[in-house]
């Protein structure tokens, strides 16, 4: 007798029903998956109505890094000034699970799996991540146009081709030009790490066409195409890349940057979503 293994699917729609059940909301409209620094925008986008610790819902565990926090939220938000439109309902994923925990590609996939299943149509991936802009300082944010997939993985099984052009909507970048017209975009390079990039591999990934470099995002955004989702991809440039600066990287320095950031790219973040 076979035993049957449950399918990432499945799992998604079992941590979807979970939430429901524990926050009372049938239905998500928008998720947010929040990175490095990005965690206090949850407190700016709305009134908090649940708090859910990770480990209670299917799927999830707590994360392992140092600025992640092991907590899902479920989050009104008002519609904006003069608008008659109901308010939306958005899930903040602050237990991010990265590819280089080892837990495995489907555990990164979840949660952007869990935020479909929840009804989400749309989601928000951030990040902190490393510049290779010189004009670009610690505290920029910037939208990510493309990506780089550079783990050597994906988050899709079997025969599953997706198509990957404009993974990151034109749309809803042209939203956050709305809130505030000089966001510059680039293109995401995701690494593996956990250790920080050589100097040498950021030049490499400089010349494919990188802007940024970081080692998350990328597989969550191919798994939520997939899963049917359109997305939004905000990078926080919390340090200048290995070689670009000259100075050592740690992460303490992402944490700082993106606590001396927060409530300016908290604040544009809240006023996106509202009017996503």
């Amino acid at each position: 007798m076979t035993t049957h293994e449950t399918s990432p699917k499945e799992t998604a729609e079992l941590a979807a029903a979970r939430l429901a059940e524990l926050t009372g909301i049938e239905k998500h409209d928008v998720a947010l998956v929040l990175g490095s620094g990005w965690a206090p925008a949850a407190d700016l986008l709305g009134e908090t109505l649940a708090e859910i610790p990770a480990t209670e819902v299917p799927g999830f565990s707590v994360s392992g890094v140092p600025g992640h926090v092991g907590q899902l939220r479920s989050v009104r938000i008002a519609a904006p000034e003069g608008s008659s439109a109901a308010p939306k309902h958005a899930l903040i994923l602050g237990s991010r699970t990265h590819y280089y925990e080892n837990k495995g590609v489907r555990a990164v996939a979840h949660g952007v799996r869990t935020a479909a299943a929840a009804g989400c149509s749309m989601v928000v991936l951030t990040n902190g991540c490393g510049g290779l802009n010189p004009e670009w300082p610690p505290g920029t944010p910037v939208l990510i146009s493309d990506h780089i997939n550079l783990t050597g993985a994906s988050p899709l099984e079997g025969a599953t081709f997706v198509d990957l052009t404009d993974l990151y909507s034109s749309r809803l970048r042209a939203v956050c030009r709305e809130v505030q017209p000089d966001l510059p975009e680039g293109v995401y390079a995701q690494f593996r790490g956990p250790h920080y990039e050589t100097p040498a591999e950021v030049r490499m990934a400089g010349r494919l066409g990188a802007d940024l470099v970081g080692m998350s995002t990328a597989l969550e955004a191919i798994a939520a195409r997939e899963a049917g989702l359109e997305i939004l991809g905000i990078s926080l440039v919390t340090n200048l890349a290995a070689g670009i600066s000259g100075q050592p990287l740690s992460h303490e320095e992402v944490l700082a940057e993106g606590r001396a950031a927060a409530q300016r790219v908290g604040s544009m973040l809240a006023e996106v979503v509202r009017r996503l």
